[in-house]
């Protein structure tokens, strides 16, 4: 049997690996390792399958554009399928935001997105978030600081970027409410403006309307209200990066709909194609003009192969009314994080939207509990869970399981979570 170690030589050291899971098949939420255990999933791909393994209708779509044509490049020729995704796209896109730039992953729409606003406002800066992350190449690692380790070596990164807190509990002094917290988050804004960058210097503010890496976290709604109002009299492009957040996630179809709040730009990936590479970046006609016939471009994005899987997503999140399953059964597992939280004292936070959702775990003394959350991600997995940690210190545990999951696959899984937790609890408090 083949075994990840045995081809470990010929792999680059620098893809970091949560497991030495050798995957064989996946359907719905399950998937089955090589020796034909099943395990159910609640990672699907880093929140990217959103129907869950090889869904029946993307998968016959899938073969029936394979069977006619793979590529010929979207800069080359036009292909139905992706005029027709791009349409689709616009009619749920919120605002004027109208038009898209297909790519591949979610740091090449983080590029792109970049990209798109300095060449709109002529403005050389950007401003980010701590707790944030966008990707990996040098302009995405530029914008992302959810950890130091995916910086560490890589300076000079791009310059001109500047970042302030994310509004959240984690980033503020230790005992605000919501509207401190806020009005924490804005006074650093306003302190950068007048210290450091000028606001006419500035692009655009880069935001996740809800944080995915840093720990799925919801930020007050009158922080990103005031932040469009700032950026609106500044002239500064509002970007929100909705790769993880997005399609659905959340319980609104884009995240920022829970917020009331339009962005100019909008990065889309993930969950965009049921399971293959695709990513966007999504703005008003008006901005997208300021991007010129070759000042941007790609091979692969837009491939016939993804926008036809892309189109059977949206029919089934259309048909299938996944919108109103997110929010029933985001409600259920809310209420059942919610008592997994009084029950156990190292659960210390249960947060997020939809089935955008996560426990944070922290030591009873409240140091972060980084190797608490990893003890029971090696329990859940040795007992048939596959999860993911999140979070600035690793010490959150998150919730990316199938949009069009039941509250029968939730329970099953809670269960095995509580499971392990009872022991892990156990020792902590003992």
């Amino acid at each position: 049997m083949i075994t990840y170690a045995d081809y470990e030589t010929y792999l680059s050291p620098a893809l970091y690996k949560t497991t030495d899971l050798m995957i064989d098949r996946g359907a719905g939420s399950y998937i089955w390792d090589t020796s034909g255990r099943r395990y159910l999933d609640w990672v699907q791909g880093i929140a990217v399958n959103a129907l869950g393994h090889c869904h029946p209708r993307v998968v016959e779509a899938i073969k029936a554009q394979v069977e006619k044509l793979l590529t010929a490049s979207f800069n080359m020729v036009n292909y139905e399928s992706t005029l027709l995704w791009a349409e689709r796209i616009a009619e749920l896109a919120p605002g004027e935001l109208s038009t898209t730039f297909f790519s591949n992953g979610g740091a090449e729409a983080t590029d792109g997105a970049l990209k798109l606003a300095k060449a709109y406002t002529g403005r050389p800066a950007i401003i980010a978030f701590k707790g944030s992350f966008h990707g990996r190449t040098i302009a995405a690692t530029s914008v992302t600081a959810s950890n130091s380790k995916y910086r560490k070596g890589y300076d000079p990164l791009m310059s001109g970027i500047d970042f302030i807190p994310y509004p959240s509990a984690s980033q503020a002094p230790a005992g605000f409410t919501p509207d401190e917290i806020t009005d924490y988050a804005l006074g650093q804004l306003d302190d950068l403006f007048s210290y450091i960058r000028d606001p006419g210097s500035v692009a655009a503010i880069l935001m996740e309307p809800v944080q995915g890496e840093g720990g799925y976290v919801v930020p007050p709604t009158r922080f990103v209200k005031t932040l469009r109002e700032i950026c609106d009299e500044q002239g500064i492009l509002l970007i929100f990066d909705e790769i993880q957040a997005g399609y659905g996630r959340t319980g609104k179809f884009f995240a920022s709909e829970n917020l009331d709040v339009v962005p100019d730009i909008m990065t889309i990936g993930k969950a965009m194609a049921g399971g293959l590479a695709a990513s966007g970046v999504v703005s008003t006609h008006e901005i997208m003009q300021a991007w010129g016939p070759g000042r941007h471009g790609g091979t692969f994005g837009g491939n016939p192969v993804v926008a036809s899987a892309g189109l059977a997503v949206l029919d089934e999140f259309k048909e299938a009314k996944v919108l109103d399953n997110v929010n029933a059964v985001g409600d259920h597992l809310a209420a059942r994080l919610e008592e997994i939280k009084e029950r156990y004292p190292i659960v210390t936070d249960a947060r997020g939207l939809g089935l955008m959702r996560a426990i944070e775990l922290n030591h009873v003394d409240g140091r972060p509990g980084g190797d608490l959350l990893e003890q029971v991600r090696r329990g859940c997995l040795d007992n048939g869970l596959l999860t993911l940690s999140c979070g600035v210190r690793g010490n959150g545990l998150r919730f990316a399981t199938p949009l069009n999951t039941t509250t029968d696959l939730i329970d099953e899984g809670l269960a095995i979570l509580e499971g392990v937790l009872t022991d892990v609890n156990e020792k902590e408090v003992n």
